[in-house]
């Protein structure tokens, strides 16, 4: 998979060449290249934004360099192309086995007061947040969902590790322990150390079961939502 992130800022995504990611990149297995759209603007003085028609305060992102880039990048449209917007659809585990269906994924970043509406017209497929909060721009957003999305491409990380993860069956994730057994008068639940492993998945799926229903009770269903709300109405 290949995923190129347009930003005005590009020396942002150096955490992405760290860790499993960086790996990843350095076997091959994956490409994430951080673009400057100032490479493609046809401004003299290399000028990516400007006042907003009507008035207002801040600049706003000039469509010109953001098409461009785009063009050169995608010149077919095979890319999915995303805007990383607060207007967007709420970023979810769902949408990112969604976009493993694609080898090539374009993610626009917003600065300033936003991107002239007719860049997003002409060239965005869709727009994605990464929740209801404003950030300076859409450099953070770009590098969860490129983060999220590259850890699920084949062999970037263990098969096993993920099928076990926080929302891979819409449950989160059981607790985890290391040594040492004992730490500050807490101790490590005696069955992790029986070496009964159905035993073992008997409890990491009722912790994991325990967790969702106390933490998040919306991934089990409106149904469990429902009886979550007449819980707490009780205890008041």
């Amino acid at each position: 998979m290949k995923i190129d992130i347009l930003t005005l800022f590009p020396e942002m995504f150096a955490p992405l060449r760290e860790s499993i990611l960086g790996r990843a990149q350095k076997e091959n297995k994956i490409e994430i290249n951080a673009v400057n759209i100032r490479d493609y603007t046809e401004d003299k003085h290399l000028k990516c934004d400007d006042y907003p028609f009507g008035g207002g305060a801040g600049m706003v992102m000039t469509a010109q360099p953001i098409g461009s880039a785009i063009e050169a990048l995608d010149p077919e449209h095979k890319a999915r192309r995303i805007y990383m917007s607060p207007k967007g659809e709420t970023f979810r585990q769902q949408k990112v086995f969604e976009l493993l269906g694609y080898e090539h994924i374009i993610l626009l970043c917003g600065h300033y007061e936003g991107v002239d509406q007719r860049a997003i017209d002409l060239f965005i497929d869709e727009e994605i947040s990464i929740g209801d909060y404003v950030l300076t721009g859409g450099e953070l957003p770009a590098m969860v969902v490129a983060d999220c999305v590259a850890r699920y491409v084949d062999g970037v990380i263990n098969t096993s590790s993920l099928v076990q993860e926080s929302f891979s069956e819409n449950r989160l994730e059981y607790p985890q322990y290391t040594r040492p057994v004992e730490y500050r008068g807490l101790t490590v639940p005696e069955v992790l150390r029986s070496g009964n492993h159905a035993e073992i998945d008997k409890w990491r799926r009722e912790q994991s079961e325990k967790l969702t229903r106390e933490k998040r009770p919306d991934l089990l269903g409106p149904r469990f939502l429902f009886q979550a709300d007449e819980t707490k109405s009780r205890d008041f």
